[in-house]
């Protein structure tokens, strides 16, 4: 079987500065932008990786979904517990720097974690978990 990841997706709720914060401070690259206002389907990721992105659009889209589930989404999204995506660089302190340095809200400064990994940890723009750990 050949079966790869192709993208993964995280929302947003300004997407003006989801973009902003993948672009500018990730370094991301931006694939395609479609939509306009709130509703924008924005498709980012490393120009290192061109077959592999991040799909940020806006919460809560599928009509199947009540106003109650719409609202709890809401809520996650505002305490930073709806997405997180994890992801890796060889030299996780310069990464860190050049990420705080844009601005971005930091969780955690570089660390050892109890599993063996160092990472780091920041907030987008829509509160999502953005983990950054160091490649072996």
């Amino acid at each position: 079987m050949d079966i790869t990841i192709y993208a993964s997706s995280l929302p947003h709720d300004d997407p003006e500065a989801s973009l902003a914060f993948y672009r500018d401070a990730l370094g991301f690259e931006v694939r395609t932008d479609v939509g306009s206002g709130k509703m924008r389907w924005i498709t980012v990721g490393p120009p290192s990786q061109p077959d592999t992105s991040i799909l940020l659009a806006p919460p809560a889209l599928d009509p199947g979904l009540t106003d109650d589930e719409r609202r709890t989404i809401a809520e996650m999204m505002a305490k930073g517990t709806y997405g997180w995506i994890l992801l890796a660089t060889k030299d996780v302190d310069s990464t860190f720097e050049r990420v705080q340095g844009a601005g971005a809200e930091v969780v955690q400064e570089p660390t050892y974690q109890p599993y063996g990994m160092r990472d780091c940890a920041f907030r987008d723009p829509a509160g999502n978990l953005i983990r950054i750990q160091q490649r072996p």
